[in-house]
């Protein structure tokens, strides 16, 4: 029996993901509507795949809104004699899928410096706003809003040309 070091078996495994990342890589280069998700900022090939696979064209949903439900990332809501009252986010929905828009929209935040005029005003704005962690799950509602209409529309992503303030 051989004897396998720690370190040849983490080499190996390295090896294996860099593997199926070009794998991914390539299928989401071949895949016309991942190419058009991945225009989205926060959007790489990992979330593109994932919600294809998961969604297809997205026509499973009539709104943005809905896939955001089914994923996870909006907020609960509590409303009595006319007073609305927003409660944490659901977490119902496609656990997977929910935490890479999550991580998606962390990189936004994290890069949004380097984004367009209008969406880097718009993201300084909601930080001002709102703690940390409440303004990426903002962000990745935003963002999964986004990927539907970019799926169901068929249609390019077009960026903010004035920065748009995200709700919360």
């Amino acid at each position: 029996m051989t004897n396998i070091t720690l370190r040849e078996k983490a080499d190996y495994l390295y090896r294996e993901i860099e593997g199926f990342d070009k794998l991914i890589l390539c299928i989401a280069d071949e895949l016309e509507p991942c190419r058009r998700l991945m225009a989205v900022p926060g959007i790489g090939p990992t979330i593109a795949t994932a919600t294809i696979a998961a969604v297809g064209n997205g026509a499973a949903f009539k709104k943005g809104r809905d896939f955001s439900a089914w994923l996870g990332v909006v907020p609960g809501e509590h409303s009595t004699g006319g007073k609305q009252q927003l409660t944490g986010t659901s977490r119902r929905g496609n656990k997977y899928l929910r935490k890479l828009f999550v991580l998606g929209a962390h990189t936004v935040l994290q890069r949004r410096t380097k984004q367009s005029a209008a969406l880097s005003t718009g993201l300084a704005r909601l930080l001002a706003r709102k703690r940390t962690q409440v303004a990426v799950v903002a962000v990745a509602n935003k963002r999964a809003r986004m990927v539907w209409a970019v799926l169901f529309r068929g249609e390019e992503y077009r960026p903010p040309l004035s920065p748009q303030p995200v709700a919360v």
